[in-house]
């Protein structure tokens, strides 16, 4: 199981900008927030759903190839609202929201290319009307 996860951005005041928009449409937060004076390495910001974060962004050499991270939401809305908060956010759309059947009847999601070029999806596994 996964505990947490992250990537790497160049500009750290731009990407966590970003992410505070994108990621608050699926219920995300800001949970924490650490300077390289504490981390010993570079300034870090945690985001996830109240009490822990669970993604993370840190500065220094964006991650090349770039990241793909995928976030499961309860709801085909979610997939819809993520997708505008990150495109009004400053993101480029790399897919819009919509059933992806290759992977399997009821993949629905959406992804956006962070300030780094991170490919960044909210993917829905329910089926249609499901909450």
């Amino acid at each position: 199981m996964i505990d947490h996860t992250g990537v790497t951005v160049s500009d750290f005041a731009r990407s966590k900008a970003f992410y505070r928009q994108a990621l608050g449409a699926i219920g995300y937060e800001l949970l924490l927030e650490l300077p390289a004076s504490v981390t010993g390495h570079a300034d870090v910001a945690g985001f996830g759903e109240p009490p822990k974060p669970d993604f993370w962004i840190s500065a220094g050499t964006s991650n090349r190839p770039a990241v793909h991270v995928a976030f499961r939401v309860p709801s085909r809305a979610l997939v819809d609202a993520f997708h505008a908060a990150a495109l009004a956010a400053g993101g480029r759309d790399n897919g819009a929201p919509g059933l992806r059947p290759h992977y399997h009847p009821d993949y629905y999601g959406a992804f956006v290319l962070d300030p780094d070029g991170h490919n960044i999806e909210a993917v829905c596994h329910a089926p249609p009307g499901q909450p």
